[in-house]
């Protein structure tokens, strides 16, 4: 009788202990993209489109841009992590240049495919294995005009309960050339949280 009130018990407490532990999300649904979710105090998607938005726009909207005769020619370098926390960058960097290119009003080369290209301009050119008049020919790269640089920072500022988080990008466009500053704009996040007090 013992033995078998002792394994109800241990059945019991077993029971509890899978209540309490962690639990597994086995439905889900998709989410809209366009709401903005805060679910913890970390920069998040939604930060990240209000900065390209913002960007995009100034800069679509700048006078250099509009007053170029043909969409300029222009290198984007990956936006800088000033911030204490981890930010994936390449994701900011290529949500930026997405829009952009969207936009219509510029060409973009890219720093990063540099080595690939050389290597099948070598391959196309020396391997023999290409006919001649389907081969791309060295020299006809066109160089980029300007480099779009960027750079996030923040703040935090916690005061008992409150937590308030504050992020600052800022992009650079400037003259290959010239080394001149022909556009520049920043945009200010800032996010208020409070702690929920863990009654027993």
């Amino acid at each position: 009788m013992r033995t078998a009130l002792s394994i109800l018990i241990l059945g019991w407490v077993y029971l509890g202990m899978l209540g309490c532990g962690s639990r597994q999300f086995t439905q889900g649904s998709y989410d809209d993209l366009s709401e903005d979710r805060l679910l913890d105090d970390k920069f998040n998607e939604s930060d990240m489109r209000q900065i390209a938005d913002t960007m995009v726009k100034s800069l679509t909207e700048s006078v250099v841009i509009r007053e170029a005769k043909k969409p300029p020619v222009v290198l984007v370098t990956l936006v800088k992590n000033r911030s204490q926390e981890h930010i994936d960058m390449k994701s900011m960097t290529d949500k930026i240049k997405v829009a952009l290119i969207k936009s219509g009003k510029f060409k973009f080369t890219e720093k990063e495919n540099r080595e690939e290209v050389a290597n099948e301009m070598d391959y196309q050119g020396q391997s023999g294995y290409v006919d001649p008049a389907t081969a791309r020919k060295k020299g006809k790269q066109i160089g980029a005009q300007y480099f779009l640089t960027g750079e996030i920072t923040d703040r935090v500022q916690e005061v008992g309960s409150k937590k308030y988080v504050y992020y600052k990008c800022t992009f650079n466009l400037v003259s290959i050339e010239t080394g001149i500053l022909e556009w520049a704009d920043e945009k200010e996040i800032r996010k208020y949280y409070t702690k929920e007090s863990v009654g027993f």
